[in-house]
Protein backbone atom coordinates (compact mmCIF):
# COMPACT_ATOMS: atom_id res chain seq x y z
CA UNK A 1 0.00 0.00 0.00
CA UNK A 2 1.39 3.32 -1.05
CA UNK A 3 2.05 5.81 1.38
CA UNK A 4 -0.34 8.15 -0.25
CA UNK A 5 -3.28 6.09 0.42
CA UNK A 6 -2.33 5.14 4.08
CA UNK A 7 -2.22 9.19 4.59
CA UNK A 8 -5.33 9.25 3.30
CA UNK A 9 -6.95 6.37 5.38
CA UNK A 10 -5.38 8.06 8.68
CA UNK A 11 -6.93 11.40 7.42
CA UNK A 12 -10.20 9.73 7.08
CA UNK A 13 -10.16 7.95 10.25
CA UNK A 14 -9.36 11.14 11.86
CA UNK A 15 -11.80 12.93 11.02
CA UNK A 16 -14.31 10.78 12.07
CA UNK A 17 -13.14 10.91 15.36
CA UNK A 18 -13.35 14.55 15.51
CA UNK A 19 -17.01 14.31 14.20
CA UNK A 20 -17.62 11.12 16.35
CA UNK A 21 -16.59 13.65 19.48
CA UNK A 22 -18.56 16.31 18.35
CA UNK A 23 -21.15 14.08 18.34
CA UNK A 24 -20.44 12.61 22.34
CA UNK A 25 -20.16 16.44 23.12
CA UNK A 26 -23.38 17.69 21.65
CA UNK A 27 -25.24 15.06 23.08
CA UNK A 28 -23.54 15.00 26.28
CA UNK A 29 -24.12 19.19 26.23
CA UNK A 30 -27.69 18.29 25.29
CA UNK A 31 -28.38 15.70 28.21
CA UNK A 32 -26.65 18.32 30.92
CA UNK A 33 -29.46 20.49 29.81
CA UNK A 34 -32.33 18.33 29.75
CA UNK A 35 -31.49 17.40 33.14
CA UNK A 36 -29.34 20.27 34.78
CA UNK A 37 -30.54 23.46 33.35
CA UNK A 38 -34.31 22.82 32.04
CA UNK A 39 -35.50 24.98 35.14
CA UNK A 40 -33.67 27.91 34.16
CA UNK A 41 -34.40 27.79 30.23
CA UNK A 42 -37.87 27.02 31.26
CA UNK A 43 -37.55 30.40 33.07
CA UNK A 44 -36.41 32.19 30.52
CA UNK A 45 -38.64 30.81 28.12
CA UNK A 46 -41.47 31.48 29.77
CA UNK A 47 -40.23 35.18 30.80
CA UNK A 48 -40.33 35.90 26.69
CA UNK A 49 -44.13 35.18 26.51
CA UNK A 50 -44.75 36.86 30.06
CA UNK A 51 -45.91 40.65 30.10
CA UNK A 52 -46.10 42.24 33.55
CA UNK A 53 -47.84 45.15 35.10
CA UNK A 54 -47.71 46.23 38.37
CA UNK A 55 -50.60 46.31 41.03
CA UNK A 56 -50.42 49.12 43.16
CA UNK A 57 -49.53 48.97 46.78
CA UNK A 58 -52.42 51.05 48.80
CA UNK A 59 -50.02 53.18 51.15
CA UNK A 60 -50.41 53.63 54.63
CA UNK A 61 -52.69 55.79 55.79
CA UNK A 62 -51.90 58.88 58.32
CA UNK A 63 -53.82 59.08 61.52
CA UNK A 64 -53.59 61.39 64.62
CA UNK A 65 -53.67 60.72 68.00
CA UNK A 66 -57.13 60.40 68.18
CA UNK A 67 -57.50 58.38 65.11
CA UNK A 68 -58.97 60.93 62.97
CA UNK A 69 -57.46 60.32 59.23
CA UNK A 70 -55.44 62.59 57.50
CA UNK A 71 -54.12 61.11 54.85
CA UNK A 72 -56.19 58.32 53.06
CA UNK A 73 -56.06 56.75 49.48
CA UNK A 74 -59.00 57.21 46.86
CA UNK A 75 -59.21 54.12 44.36
CA UNK A 76 -58.40 55.34 40.81
CA UNK A 77 -57.05 53.42 37.73
CA UNK A 78 -54.68 53.69 34.96
CA UNK A 79 -55.04 53.20 31.52
CA UNK A 80 -52.31 51.28 29.34
CA UNK A 81 -52.33 49.90 25.48
CA UNK A 82 -50.73 47.01 24.80
CA UNK A 83 -49.32 47.48 21.18
CA UNK A 84 -49.02 43.91 19.82
CA UNK A 85 -52.62 42.66 21.16
CA UNK A 86 -54.55 46.22 19.31
CA UNK A 87 -57.37 45.06 16.66
CA UNK A 88 -59.14 48.40 16.17
CA UNK A 89 -56.35 51.32 16.97
CA UNK A 90 -58.95 53.89 15.37
CA UNK A 91 -61.71 53.12 17.91
CA UNK A 92 -59.62 52.78 20.66
CA UNK A 93 -58.46 56.24 19.60
CA UNK A 94 -61.75 57.82 20.14
CA UNK A 95 -62.44 55.98 22.70
CA UNK A 96 -59.48 57.29 24.96
CA UNK A 97 -59.84 60.61 23.80
CA UNK A 98 -63.52 60.78 24.85
CA UNK A 99 -63.63 59.21 28.22
CA UNK A 100 -60.19 60.50 29.41
CA UNK A 101 -60.39 63.75 28.12
CA UNK A 102 -57.37 63.98 26.36
CA UNK A 103 -56.29 65.43 23.08
CA UNK A 104 -56.68 63.60 20.56
CA UNK A 105 -53.43 63.97 18.89
CA UNK A 106 -51.95 62.95 22.51
CA UNK A 107 -54.02 59.74 22.72
CA UNK A 108 -52.77 58.43 18.98
CA UNK A 109 -49.11 59.45 19.93
CA UNK A 110 -48.93 56.71 22.58
CA UNK A 111 -51.39 54.50 21.16
CA UNK A 112 -49.73 54.11 17.86
CA UNK A 113 -46.00 53.99 19.81
CA UNK A 114 -44.37 50.91 19.30
CA UNK A 115 -43.88 49.45 22.97
CA UNK A 116 -44.54 46.25 25.18
CA UNK A 117 -47.00 48.88 27.30
CA UNK A 118 -47.88 52.21 27.32
CA UNK A 119 -49.20 54.12 29.82
CA UNK A 120 -52.55 56.55 28.75
CA UNK A 121 -52.98 58.22 31.93
CA UNK A 122 -52.80 57.47 35.31
CA UNK A 123 -54.96 58.79 38.32
CA UNK A 124 -57.72 58.25 36.45
CA UNK A 125 -61.51 58.35 37.99
CA UNK A 126 -62.38 54.88 38.95
CA UNK A 127 -65.85 55.33 37.54
CA UNK A 128 -63.95 56.30 34.26
CA UNK A 129 -61.73 52.86 34.37
CA UNK A 130 -64.67 50.89 34.98
CA UNK A 131 -66.26 52.82 31.69
CA UNK A 132 -63.52 51.98 29.84
CA UNK A 133 -63.30 48.30 30.85
CA UNK A 134 -67.36 48.21 29.83
CA UNK A 135 -66.02 48.87 25.87
CA UNK A 136 -64.14 45.64 26.30
CA UNK A 137 -61.02 46.86 23.57
CA UNK A 138 -58.10 44.49 22.72
CA UNK A 139 -55.16 46.07 24.08
CA UNK A 140 -56.54 48.58 26.53
CA UNK A 141 -55.85 47.40 30.40
CA UNK A 142 -57.59 49.11 32.86
CA UNK A 143 -55.53 48.59 36.42
CA UNK A 144 -56.49 49.38 39.83
CA UNK A 145 -54.60 52.29 41.30
CA UNK A 146 -54.76 54.59 44.07
CA UNK A 147 -54.40 57.98 44.75
CA UNK A 148 -53.47 60.15 47.66
CA UNK A 149 -56.34 61.94 49.29
CA UNK A 150 -56.31 64.58 52.06
CA UNK A 151 -59.76 64.77 53.90
CA UNK A 152 -59.00 68.43 55.50
CA UNK A 153 -57.60 69.62 52.25
CA UNK A 154 -54.96 72.42 53.98
CA UNK A 155 -54.76 71.06 57.46
CA UNK A 156 -51.08 70.87 58.77
CA UNK A 157 -49.95 71.08 54.90
CA UNK A 158 -46.41 71.73 55.53
CA UNK A 159 -46.46 68.71 58.18
CA UNK A 160 -48.47 66.00 56.14
CA UNK A 161 -46.31 66.50 53.16
CA UNK A 162 -48.22 65.08 49.92
CA UNK A 163 -47.12 62.42 46.85
CA UNK A 164 -46.38 62.44 43.62
CA UNK A 165 -47.73 60.63 40.94
CA UNK A 166 -46.01 57.86 41.21
CA UNK A 167 -47.26 57.68 44.86
CA UNK A 168 -44.18 58.03 46.96
CA UNK A 169 -43.19 61.12 49.99
CA UNK A 170 -42.06 64.32 48.23
CA UNK A 171 -42.12 66.39 51.43
CA UNK A 172 -42.97 66.43 55.05
CA UNK A 173 -43.93 63.19 56.96
CA UNK A 174 -45.11 61.38 53.69
CA UNK A 175 -41.12 61.77 53.15
CA UNK A 176 -39.48 60.87 56.08
CA UNK A 177 -41.49 58.03 56.66
CA UNK A 178 -41.61 56.61 53.08
CA UNK A 179 -40.67 53.43 54.60
CA UNK A 180 -43.43 53.14 56.57
CA UNK A 181 -46.15 53.85 54.25
CA UNK A 182 -45.03 52.73 50.61
CA UNK A 183 -45.87 49.29 50.67
CA UNK A 184 -45.17 46.73 48.42
CA UNK A 185 -46.73 46.48 44.99
CA UNK A 186 -48.08 43.43 43.28
CA UNK A 187 -47.65 41.82 39.75
CA UNK A 188 -50.59 40.81 36.88
CA UNK A 189 -48.69 38.27 34.81
CA UNK A 190 -50.20 36.97 31.28
CA UNK A 191 -48.81 34.71 28.84
CA UNK A 192 -48.02 35.62 24.85
CA UNK A 193 -47.47 34.20 21.81
CA UNK A 194 -44.61 34.84 19.71
CA UNK A 195 -46.11 37.97 18.20
CA UNK A 196 -46.90 38.99 21.61
CA UNK A 197 -50.46 38.42 21.64
CA UNK A 198 -52.07 37.67 24.83
CA UNK A 199 -53.06 33.81 25.19
CA UNK A 200 -56.94 33.53 26.08
CA UNK A 201 -56.95 30.47 27.13
CA UNK A 202 -53.64 31.05 29.37
CA UNK A 203 -55.23 33.13 32.33
CA UNK A 204 -53.50 35.51 34.29
CA UNK A 205 -51.47 35.15 37.64
CA UNK A 206 -51.48 37.53 40.61
CA UNK A 207 -49.04 38.41 42.71
CA UNK A 208 -51.00 40.78 45.22
CA UNK A 209 -49.78 43.98 46.28
CA UNK A 210 -49.14 44.52 50.16
CA UNK A 211 -50.43 47.42 51.52
CA UNK A 212 -48.45 50.18 53.62
CA UNK A 213 -48.65 50.35 57.42
CA UNK A 214 -50.67 52.83 59.41
CA UNK A 215 -48.35 56.06 61.48
CA UNK A 216 -50.03 56.88 64.04
CA UNK A 217 -49.15 60.66 64.94
CA UNK A 218 -49.09 63.04 68.37
CA UNK A 219 -51.02 65.83 66.21
CA UNK A 220 -54.51 67.17 67.38
CA UNK A 221 -56.76 67.55 64.95
CA UNK A 222 -58.81 69.70 66.89
CA UNK A 223 -55.51 71.40 68.53
CA UNK A 224 -54.30 71.90 65.17
CA UNK A 225 -57.50 73.35 63.50
CA UNK A 226 -57.50 76.00 66.05
CA UNK A 227 -54.38 76.95 66.09
CA UNK A 228 -54.83 77.41 62.21
CA UNK A 229 -57.73 79.81 62.79
CA UNK A 230 -55.78 81.51 65.80
CA UNK A 231 -52.83 82.09 63.36
CA UNK A 232 -55.13 83.41 59.95
CA UNK A 233 -57.10 85.55 62.89
CA UNK A 234 -53.65 87.61 63.67
CA UNK A 235 -52.41 87.20 60.77
CA UNK A 236 -55.07 89.19 58.87
CA UNK A 237 -55.45 91.90 61.71
CA UNK A 238 -51.90 93.01 61.58
CA UNK A 239 -51.61 92.15 57.77
CA UNK A 240 -48.43 89.83 58.22
CA UNK A 241 -46.78 88.35 55.84
CA UNK A 242 -47.03 84.81 57.43
CA UNK A 243 -47.29 83.29 60.96
CA UNK A 244 -45.81 80.25 62.27
CA UNK A 245 -47.34 78.37 65.66
CA UNK A 246 -46.04 75.01 67.13
CA UNK A 247 -47.38 73.40 70.52
CA UNK A 248 -45.70 70.55 72.09
CA UNK A 249 -45.67 68.83 75.46
CA UNK A 250 -42.10 69.72 76.45
CA UNK A 251 -42.40 66.63 78.86
CA UNK A 252 -41.56 64.17 76.17
CA UNK A 253 -41.25 66.49 72.92
CA UNK A 254 -44.71 64.94 71.21
CA UNK A 255 -45.84 68.18 68.96
CA UNK A 256 -50.06 68.79 69.02
CA UNK A 257 -49.98 71.39 66.63
CA UNK A 258 -47.50 72.76 63.76
CA UNK A 259 -48.96 76.12 61.91
CA UNK A 260 -47.27 77.75 59.11
CA UNK A 261 -50.17 80.47 57.47
CA UNK A 262 -51.08 81.07 55.32
CA UNK A 263 -51.34 77.12 54.39
CA UNK A 264 -52.00 74.97 50.50
CA UNK A 265 -54.16 72.64 49.54
CA UNK A 266 -52.62 68.89 49.76
CA UNK A 267 -54.63 67.73 47.17
CA UNK A 268 -53.70 70.31 44.37
CA UNK A 269 -50.26 70.66 46.04
CA UNK A 270 -48.68 72.60 42.69
CA UNK A 271 -51.63 74.81 42.55
CA UNK A 272 -49.98 78.08 43.79
CA UNK A 273 -53.69 79.51 44.28
CA UNK A 274 -53.87 83.54 43.62
CA UNK A 275 -50.00 83.88 42.63
CA UNK A 276 -50.12 84.97 38.69
CA UNK A 277 -47.76 83.21 37.33
CA UNK A 278 -48.09 85.23 33.72
CA UNK A 279 -44.71 85.77 32.36
CA UNK A 280 -42.47 83.85 34.49
CA UNK A 281 -40.50 80.76 33.72
CA UNK A 282 -41.06 77.18 34.51
CA UNK A 283 -37.97 77.69 37.11
CA UNK A 284 -39.55 80.53 38.50
CA UNK A 285 -42.67 78.44 39.03
CA UNK A 286 -40.87 75.89 40.73
CA UNK A 287 -39.28 78.19 42.99
CA UNK A 288 -42.45 79.88 44.08
CA UNK A 289 -43.78 76.35 45.20
CA UNK A 290 -40.63 75.13 47.12
CA UNK A 291 -41.15 78.39 48.89
CA UNK A 292 -44.90 78.09 49.39
CA UNK A 293 -43.77 74.09 50.69
CA UNK A 294 -41.41 75.13 53.42
CA UNK A 295 -42.10 74.52 56.76
CA UNK A 296 -41.67 77.71 58.76
CA UNK A 297 -41.23 76.17 62.19
CA UNK A 298 -38.60 73.82 60.74
CA UNK A 299 -37.06 75.11 57.43
CA UNK A 300 -36.35 78.96 57.83
CA UNK A 301 -34.47 80.48 60.71
CA UNK A 302 -34.86 83.57 62.40
CA UNK A 303 -33.57 86.37 64.92
CA UNK A 304 -34.88 84.82 68.36
CA UNK A 305 -34.86 88.52 70.18
CA UNK A 306 -35.91 88.41 73.80
CA UNK A 307 -37.33 84.78 73.58
CA UNK A 308 -33.57 84.00 74.04
CA UNK A 309 -32.99 85.68 77.13
CA UNK A 310 -34.34 82.51 79.23
CA UNK A 311 -31.13 80.60 78.09
CA UNK A 312 -28.96 83.05 78.92
CA UNK A 313 -31.25 83.20 82.43
CA UNK A 314 -30.70 79.54 82.44
CA UNK A 315 -26.95 79.92 81.64
CA UNK A 316 -26.26 82.71 84.28
CA UNK A 317 -28.17 80.79 87.02
CA UNK A 318 -26.45 77.57 86.27
CA UNK A 319 -23.29 79.20 86.06
CA UNK A 320 -23.93 80.78 89.10
CA UNK A 321 -23.09 84.51 87.71
CA UNK A 322 -26.46 85.64 88.60
CA UNK A 323 -29.00 85.33 91.32
CA UNK A 324 -33.13 86.21 91.59
CA UNK A 325 -32.05 88.86 94.10
CA UNK A 326 -28.86 90.37 92.34
CA UNK A 327 -29.61 94.04 91.99
CA UNK A 328 -29.17 95.93 88.49
CA UNK A 329 -29.46 99.39 87.11
CA UNK A 330 -30.45 100.16 83.38
CA UNK A 331 -29.96 103.90 82.59
CA UNK A 332 -31.67 102.65 79.02
CA UNK A 333 -28.40 101.75 77.36
CA UNK A 334 -24.86 99.82 78.11
CA UNK A 335 -21.79 100.52 76.36
CA UNK A 336 -19.85 97.58 75.31
CA UNK A 337 -16.24 98.30 74.27
CA UNK A 338 -16.81 101.17 71.56
CA UNK A 339 -20.78 100.29 71.03
CA UNK A 340 -24.11 101.57 73.25
CA UNK A 341 -26.09 98.94 72.83
CA UNK A 342 -29.45 100.28 74.02
CA UNK A 343 -32.24 99.38 76.06
CA UNK A 344 -36.10 99.35 74.48
CA UNK A 345 -36.83 101.65 77.16
CA UNK A 346 -35.36 104.30 76.25
CA UNK A 347 -35.19 105.63 79.62
CA UNK A 348 -34.18 103.00 81.53
CA UNK A 349 -35.59 100.83 84.12
CA UNK A 350 -33.42 102.43 86.78
CA UNK A 351 -32.60 99.67 89.82
CA UNK A 352 -34.17 96.48 89.64
CA UNK A 353 -33.38 92.69 90.45
CA UNK A 354 -32.68 89.97 88.60
CA UNK A 355 -36.43 89.28 88.63
CA UNK A 356 -37.66 92.49 87.83
CA UNK A 357 -35.54 92.50 85.04
CA UNK A 358 -36.89 89.43 82.91
CA UNK A 359 -40.15 90.58 84.00
CA UNK A 360 -38.97 94.14 82.08
CA UNK A 361 -37.10 92.36 79.50
CA UNK A 362 -34.55 95.13 80.00
CA UNK A 363 -31.13 94.52 78.09
CA UNK A 364 -28.52 95.77 79.69
CA UNK A 365 -29.35 93.20 82.12
CA UNK A 366 -29.08 90.23 80.25
CA UNK A 367 -26.33 92.01 78.39
CA UNK A 368 -24.26 91.95 82.10
CA UNK A 369 -25.53 88.49 82.65
CA UNK A 370 -24.28 87.11 79.51
CA UNK A 371 -20.21 89.24 80.10
CA UNK A 372 -20.29 87.43 82.99
CA UNK A 373 -20.43 84.66 81.85
CA UNK A 374 -17.72 85.36 79.44
CA UNK A 375 -17.34 83.85 75.97
CA UNK A 376 -16.01 80.66 76.87
CA UNK A 377 -18.12 79.60 79.35
CA UNK A 378 -21.50 81.20 77.38
CA UNK A 379 -20.27 78.91 74.04
CA UNK A 380 -20.42 75.71 76.00
CA UNK A 381 -23.77 76.41 77.39
CA UNK A 382 -24.40 77.03 74.15
CA UNK A 383 -23.34 73.50 72.82
CA UNK A 384 -24.43 72.01 76.15
CA UNK A 385 -27.96 73.19 75.42
CA UNK A 386 -28.00 71.38 72.24
CA UNK A 387 -28.28 74.74 70.50
CA UNK A 388 -25.16 73.81 67.48
CA UNK A 389 -27.05 70.58 66.71
CA UNK A 390 -30.44 69.91 65.00
CA UNK A 391 -33.14 69.00 67.14
CA UNK A 392 -33.47 65.59 65.38
CA UNK A 393 -37.35 66.08 64.50
CA UNK A 394 -38.78 63.69 62.45
CA UNK A 395 -39.51 65.75 59.07
CA UNK A 396 -37.20 66.45 56.31
CA UNK A 397 -35.02 70.18 56.02
CA UNK A 398 -34.86 70.64 59.35
CA UNK A 399 -32.09 73.94 59.32
CA UNK A 400 -29.61 74.40 61.53
CA UNK A 401 -28.77 77.52 64.28
CA UNK A 402 -26.69 79.83 62.28
CA UNK A 403 -24.14 81.26 64.96
CA UNK A 404 -20.83 83.04 65.23
CA UNK A 405 -18.03 80.97 65.47
CA UNK A 406 -16.18 81.07 69.10
CA UNK A 407 -13.13 82.43 67.55
CA UNK A 408 -15.10 85.30 65.60
CA UNK A 409 -16.99 86.36 68.77
CA UNK A 410 -15.87 89.61 70.53
CA UNK A 411 -17.44 90.94 73.84
CA UNK A 412 -19.79 92.97 71.40
CA UNK A 413 -21.25 90.01 69.68
CA UNK A 414 -21.19 88.54 73.22
CA UNK A 415 -23.26 91.16 74.66
CA UNK A 416 -25.84 91.13 71.41
CA UNK A 417 -26.64 87.51 71.43
CA UNK A 418 -27.13 87.58 75.08
CA UNK A 419 -30.59 89.47 74.33
CA UNK A 420 -31.01 87.23 71.28
CA UNK A 421 -29.90 89.38 68.54
CA UNK A 422 -26.92 88.42 65.70
CA UNK A 423 -27.34 85.27 64.98
CA UNK A 424 -30.84 83.24 63.83
CA UNK A 425 -32.38 79.86 65.13
CA UNK A 426 -35.57 77.80 63.78
CA UNK A 427 -38.63 78.14 65.76
CA UNK A 428 -38.40 74.36 66.72
CA UNK A 429 -35.29 74.51 68.16
CA UNK A 430 -36.02 76.97 70.18
CA UNK A 431 -39.12 75.34 71.13
CA UNK A 432 -37.23 72.19 72.15
CA UNK A 433 -34.09 73.68 74.18
CA UNK A 434 -36.63 75.52 76.52
CA UNK A 435 -38.93 72.76 76.68
CA UNK A 436 -35.55 70.89 78.13
CA UNK A 437 -34.50 74.51 80.44
CA UNK A 438 -38.24 74.23 81.88
CA UNK A 439 -38.71 70.34 82.41
CA UNK A 440 -36.73 69.71 84.60
CA UNK A 441 -33.47 70.00 82.61
CA UNK A 442 -33.41 67.02 80.35
CA UNK A 443 -33.02 67.12 76.36
CA UNK A 444 -35.89 66.25 74.67
CA UNK A 445 -36.40 65.63 71.10
CA UNK A 446 -39.39 67.17 69.19
CA UNK A 447 -41.56 64.85 67.02
CA UNK A 448 -44.63 63.59 65.55
CA UNK A 449 -44.39 59.92 64.84
CA UNK A 450 -45.91 57.70 67.83
CA UNK A 451 -46.77 54.57 66.75
CA UNK A 452 -46.84 52.35 63.65
CA UNK A 453 -49.96 49.87 62.66
CA UNK A 454 -51.32 47.92 60.33
CA UNK A 455 -54.69 47.93 58.53
CA UNK A 456 -56.43 46.54 60.91
CA UNK A 457 -55.16 48.87 63.66
CA UNK A 458 -52.97 46.48 64.89
CA UNK A 459 -49.89 47.97 67.15
CA UNK A 460 -46.40 46.85 64.99
CA UNK A 461 -44.37 49.47 66.55
CA UNK A 462 -43.92 52.01 68.85
CA UNK A 463 -41.86 55.04 68.13
CA UNK A 464 -39.30 55.89 71.37
CA UNK A 465 -37.62 59.31 71.33
CA UNK A 466 -36.03 58.74 75.37
CA UNK A 467 -34.74 61.83 77.24
CA UNK A 468 -31.96 63.44 76.19
CA UNK A 469 -28.71 64.19 78.46
CA UNK A 470 -29.45 66.76 81.36
CA UNK A 471 -28.16 70.41 80.46
CA UNK A 472 -29.45 71.87 83.78
CA UNK A 473 -30.09 70.95 86.94
CA UNK A 474 -33.45 70.58 88.40
CA UNK A 475 -32.96 73.08 91.30
CA UNK A 476 -32.04 75.69 88.13
CA UNK A 477 -35.13 74.60 86.22
CA UNK A 478 -37.28 75.10 88.91
CA UNK A 479 -36.13 78.62 89.31
CA UNK A 480 -36.27 79.63 85.56
CA UNK A 481 -39.91 78.19 85.65
CA UNK A 482 -40.42 81.03 88.60
CA UNK A 483 -39.30 83.46 86.63
CA UNK A 484 -41.07 82.96 83.76
CA UNK A 485 -44.30 82.48 85.74
CA UNK A 486 -43.42 85.89 87.18
CA UNK A 487 -42.94 87.24 83.34
CA UNK A 488 -46.49 86.57 82.56
CA UNK A 489 -48.29 87.78 86.09
CA UNK A 490 -47.03 90.78 86.24
CA UNK A 491 -44.40 91.37 83.64
CA UNK A 492 -43.98 92.18 79.53
CA UNK A 493 -45.84 89.07 78.98
CA UNK A 494 -49.09 89.74 81.05
CA UNK A 495 -51.63 89.94 77.89
CA UNK A 496 -50.65 85.89 77.79
CA UNK A 497 -51.97 85.64 81.49
CA UNK A 498 -55.50 83.53 81.94
CA UNK A 499 -57.48 83.42 85.16
CA UNK A 500 -57.09 80.50 86.42
CA UNK A 501 -54.43 79.18 85.05
CA UNK A 502 -50.54 79.49 85.84
CA UNK A 503 -48.58 80.29 82.88
CA UNK A 504 -44.96 81.37 82.03
CA UNK A 505 -43.68 82.79 79.43
CA UNK A 506 -41.67 85.62 77.29
CA UNK A 507 -41.93 88.17 74.47
CA UNK A 508 -39.72 88.89 71.69
CA UNK A 509 -39.18 91.74 68.99
CA UNK A 510 -36.61 91.22 67.01
CA UNK A 511 -35.97 93.58 63.61
CA UNK A 512 -34.85 91.47 60.42
CA UNK A 513 -31.86 92.87 58.35
CA UNK A 514 -31.11 95.10 57.08
CA UNK A 515 -32.34 97.17 60.12
CA UNK A 516 -32.95 100.49 58.06
CA UNK A 517 -36.40 98.51 56.41
CA UNK A 518 -37.67 98.68 59.72
CA UNK A 519 -39.63 95.10 59.48
CA UNK A 520 -40.44 93.12 62.57
CA UNK A 521 -40.79 90.15 64.20
CA UNK A 522 -43.26 89.57 67.05
CA UNK A 523 -43.45 86.34 69.01
CA UNK A 524 -44.13 84.53 72.50
CA UNK A 525 -43.31 81.67 74.05
CA UNK A 526 -45.57 80.11 77.15
CA UNK A 527 -46.06 77.09 79.05
CA UNK A 528 -48.74 76.03 81.57
CA UNK A 529 -48.59 75.08 84.34
CA UNK A 530 -45.81 77.13 85.07
CA UNK A 531 -45.02 74.80 87.80
CA UNK A 532 -44.65 71.30 85.78
CA UNK A 533 -45.50 72.03 82.43
CA UNK A 534 -47.51 69.61 80.04
CA UNK A 535 -48.28 72.14 77.25
CA UNK A 536 -45.22 74.90 75.31
CA UNK A 537 -46.48 77.27 72.33
CA UNK A 538 -44.37 79.38 70.84
CA UNK A 539 -45.87 81.68 67.93
CA UNK A 540 -44.08 83.93 65.31
CA UNK A 541 -45.52 86.71 63.41
CA UNK A 542 -43.13 87.58 60.39
CA UNK A 543 -43.76 91.44 59.89
CA UNK A 544 -47.33 92.84 61.47
CA UNK A 545 -48.20 95.83 60.83
CA UNK A 546 -48.53 98.83 63.33
CA UNK A 547 -47.78 97.57 66.75
CA UNK A 548 -45.39 94.89 66.60
CA UNK A 549 -44.51 94.36 69.90
CA UNK A 550 -44.61 91.11 70.96
CA UNK A 551 -45.95 91.34 74.44
CA UNK A 552 -48.95 93.43 72.27
CA UNK A 553 -49.34 91.15 69.52
CA UNK A 554 -47.98 87.39 70.02
CA UNK A 555 -48.88 86.47 73.78
CA UNK A 556 -52.35 86.99 73.06
CA UNK A 557 -52.37 84.89 70.23
CA UNK A 558 -50.51 81.78 72.25
CA UNK A 559 -53.72 83.12 75.59
CA UNK A 560 -56.06 82.63 73.31
CA UNK A 561 -54.78 79.16 72.29
CA UNK A 562 -54.07 78.22 75.64
CA UNK A 563 -57.95 78.93 77.35
CA UNK A 564 -59.60 77.03 74.48
CA UNK A 565 -57.49 73.94 74.54
CA UNK A 566 -56.14 73.48 77.75
CA UNK A 567 -59.94 72.17 79.11
CA UNK A 568 -59.89 70.06 76.13
CA UNK A 569 -56.38 68.39 77.23
CA UNK A 570 -57.91 67.81 80.85
CA UNK A 571 -55.52 71.02 82.72
CA UNK A 572 -57.91 72.39 85.39
CA UNK A 573 -57.55 75.70 86.81
CA UNK A 574 -55.74 76.10 89.80
CA UNK A 575 -55.09 79.73 90.94
CA UNK A 576 -56.32 83.35 90.36
CA UNK A 577 -53.60 84.90 88.87
CA UNK A 578 -53.75 88.89 89.19
CA UNK A 579 -52.91 90.88 85.62
CA UNK A 580 -53.03 94.61 86.67
CA UNK A 581 -50.02 94.99 87.60
CA UNK A 582 -48.17 96.89 84.71
CA UNK A 583 -44.65 96.25 83.84
CA UNK A 584 -42.20 98.39 81.92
Amino acid sequence: MSTLKIFHKKKILLVFLLCAAMLVGLVGRLGYLMLFQSEYYHKKATDLHERERDIKAARGRILDVNGTVLADNQPVCTVSVVHNQLKDKEEVIHVLTEELELPGEQVRKRVEKVSALERIRTNVPKETGDKIREYNLPGVKVDEDFKRYYPYGTLASRVLGFTGSDNQGIIGLEAEYEEVLKGTNGKILTLTDARGVELSDAGESRQEAVPGKNLIISLDRNIQEYAEQAALKVMEEKQAEKVSILLMNPRNGEIYACVNVPEFDLNHPFDLGEMDTSGLSEQEIQDARNQMWRNGCINDTYEPGSVFKIITMSAGLEEGVVHPSDSFYCPGYCIVEDRRIRCHKVGGHGSEDFVHGAMNSCNPVFITVGLRLGIDAYYRYFQQFGLLKKTGIDLPGEAGTIMHKKENMGLVELATVSFGQSFQVTPVQLAATVSSLINGGRRVTPHFGIQVRDRDGALLKVLEYPLGERILSEETSETVRGILKEVVSAGSGKNAAIEGYSIGGKTATSETIPRSAHRYISSFLGFTPAENPTVLGICVIHNPQGVYYGGTVAAPVIRDIFANILPYLGVERTETVSTETEAG
